[in-house]
Parts: structure tokens; sequence; C-alpha cells
């Protein structure tokens, strides 16, 4: 396992910010473009009702109704334009729609914040991965992922989706963390099993189903890696997805009557289906990730020095998403396991380009690359 520095701001550092900053110069781009829609004036409307002034009818959280696909999208929406009202001194009652009339760059003000998350899910894959897997590793995940069309698609409009994959991916490998913990001293985990509340909360605010998955996947790769240890595995992930919970709570703020939706929405119910992985695997625009899938994976089988735990983790949770079906609410479970996805091509990318072939998989990766830069260069018309 490699773990070069990662705090400090040298070359690798430098060049993988530019690579976000391209990610967000296509962002911004796809933006300009886009006119207000009636999804941003739902999103905005009801996110900055949770901010400013909650429904106080029993049973609604808001004037939108029951709200089945989380309500931290919608404050996301809102926050900002919720910040503006608020320095531009207006009252309570201006409107999403005045505001708009006054505000030349409301859009950027209510997609902005996806934007933002788009990005911290960037870095957050280039972290682990280049600390797993080195340099290499960590440039290939972070390059296909800037170029990624549906990255950049959900960077650029008001959803959950971004936010929950966001939030499993952190979550998943900050609970590998708190189990890695548990062989040292004491106290040392203590850090990690805060920011797994964190994780799991902000999960569990943006997508019921994507807090289920990250708890069972919690439980099941701690329970592998605490050798030993297993006796702390159930009452450290009862603590975390208690704190999760109440996270939850505040963010209805602490409305009883309206938290007990996130419970009966039937958001949570899951089935598997091979529907959304086939559209996903014959959308053009996909080609190069596909054709990275594939390599990697004909790779891990091959290639005995792949089939280790940092790869094979993130496989099965890639496999296990892309082939998940949420049936109580829409939702894009594929856009989940990307970043994971990502992550097994890198690993595997890394092993293999430190074989005696180096020079031709070299070749062979800088052109899927390419590929996948000239395939979002060319889709970024089509993603508003």
């Amino acid at each position: 396992m490699v773990k070069p520095g990662l705090l400090t701001f040298k070359r690798p550092q430098q060049l993988a910010l530019l690579l976000l900053l391209l990610l967000c110069a296509q962002s911004l781009w796809v933006i300009h473009r886009q006119t207000l829609t009636k999804r941003d004036y739902d999103f905005a409307r009801c996110g900055r009702e949770m901010w400013e002034k909650p429904s106080p009818l029993a049973g609604y959280f808001t004037t939108c109704g029951n709200i089945q696909d989380g309500t931290l999208g919608y404050r996301v929406a809102g926050l900002p334009l919720t910040i503006q009202r608020i320095i531009a001194g207006q009252s309570q009652d201006t409107s999403t729609w005045e505001m708009r009339h006054e505000l030349s760059y409301v859009l950027l003000l209510m997609h902005g914040a996806f934007l933002l998350v788009g990005l911290a899910l960037g870095a957050a894959l280039w972290w682990v991965t280049r600390r797993l897997y080195g340099n290499t590793g960590g440039f290939i995940a972070l390059a296909l992922y800037c170029f990624a069309p549906p990255v950049i698609h959900a960077c650029t409009y008001p959803n959950n989706e971004i936010l929950a994959a966001f939030g499993l991916f952190a979550a998943v490998y900050t609970a590998v963390g708190v189990a890695h913990s548990l062989h040292g001293p004491k106290g040392k985990g203590r850090m990690r099993i805060l920011l797994l509340i964190l994780a799991l909360g902000f999960t569990a605010s943006a997508h019921v189903s994507a807090f289920m998955i990250a708890i069972a996947l919690s439980v099941i790769f701690m329970g592998y890696l605490a050798q030993g240890h297993r006796a702390a595995v159930i009452p450290i992930v009862a603590l975390v997805a208690g704190g999760a919970l109440v996270l939850v709570f505040a963010s209805y703020t602490f409305n009883a009557d309206a938290y007990s939706y996130f419970f009966r929405s039937g958001a949570g119910f899951m089935w598997l289906s091979f529907g959304a992985a086939r559209i996903w695997v014959l959308d053009p625009r996909h080609a190069a990730m596909v054709i990275a899938a594939a390599a990697a994976l004909f790779f891990y089988i091959l290639h005995r020095r792949s089939r280790y735990f940092g790869n094979t983790m993130p496989l099965l949770i890639a496999l296990l998403l892309f082939f998940l079906l949420t049936t109580g609410i829409s939702s894009e479970p594929t856009l989940w396991a990307l970043p994971f996805l990502l992550a097994f091509i890198a690993g595997v990318f890394a092993d293999v380009l430190e074989s005696r072939h180096r020079r031709v998989f070299l070749w062979a990766t800088g052109s899927i690359l390419l590929l996948q830069v000239a395939l979002s260069i060319v889709s970024l018309p089509t993603l508003g």
C-alpha cells in the first residue's frame, strides 16, 4: 500500500487541482447555457422553506408536501438563495421568481452548490486512490472522473444523486479506516468515528437507500477487517447509525411529525435489475469507461497480484450498485457506483502499469483517457 504525503501542495496536488478545475470549467459551461426549469423552482422553493419557514401543517415539512428523496438536495439548492436574501436585506416573502429577475446569477447560485459537492467527491476519490495505489492510480481515477459525462450532468442541476454518491463513498472508506484503527492504540479512531457519523448523516439526508447500503457495507467490511476486534463492530455501527439519524432529525429541524416520514416514505425499498446497467453500458458517452472497466476486470481475473482487498472491495460495491433498483422512488444508483468503479479501474491499472509490459499498457491507458476527454467535450451540449 502506497502512502505518499497528502497534506503538502506539491506537483501531484497541483495536477489534481488542475483536473478538478477542468471539471469545474466544463460544468460552468453547461450551467451558462441552461435556463431555469420547474425542477429548479421546486428545489429552490422547498429548500428556502426548510431554512426559513417550515410548514406549520401537521404531516408536512414544507408546502411542497412529503418529500421522498431526501431533504439535503433541497437544502443545498435553497441555502445560497437564503443567504443572498439575508445579505440583500430582503424579506422572507421574496419569492424565487422575484429573485430570478433581480439576480442574473440565480441559476449559478442554485446549481453551484451541487458542483462543489461533485468537486469534493472528485477530491475524495483522488485522495483514496492515491493513498491506496500511488500517483498513477490516483490520476487515472481522477482523470476519468473529471471527464465523465454522468458526473458533469449531476453537477449541473438540483438533485440528491451526487450528494448520495459522495456520502456513500465517504462512508464506506471511512468505515474501513475505523476498522483499521481498531488494531491501533485506544482512542486513535475517535476522529474517524466522528467522520463516519457525519458521512452517514450526509448520506441519510440525501437518500434512504444509500444510507441503508452504507450501513450494511460498513458492517460487512468492518467485520472482515477487524479480526480480533469484531465484538466492537456492532456497537460502533449502532453508535454511528444513531448519530446519523440524529443529524437527519436535525435536517427536519427536529420536527418529529415530519421526521417520521423518513421511515414511512418507502424510499428505502430496493431490488435488483439489469435494466439500468444495460442502459449505462450501451450509452456511447460511457464508451471509454466501459472499455477501461472491461480491461480492468480482465486483468483482475488474469493477474493474481491485482486480486487483493483494495481492488476487490470497490469492484463488489460497483457491481452491487450497478444492478440496484430503488423501487420506492426514482434514483441513479449507477452514479453512486461510479466512484467505486473508477477506484477499481485505477487499482488494477496501477498494478498492470508496474509490470514488465508497462510501455504498452501506458499507451493503452493514455488512449483510453484521451477517448474519455473527447467523449466528454462532444457530450457537453447534451448535458444541460
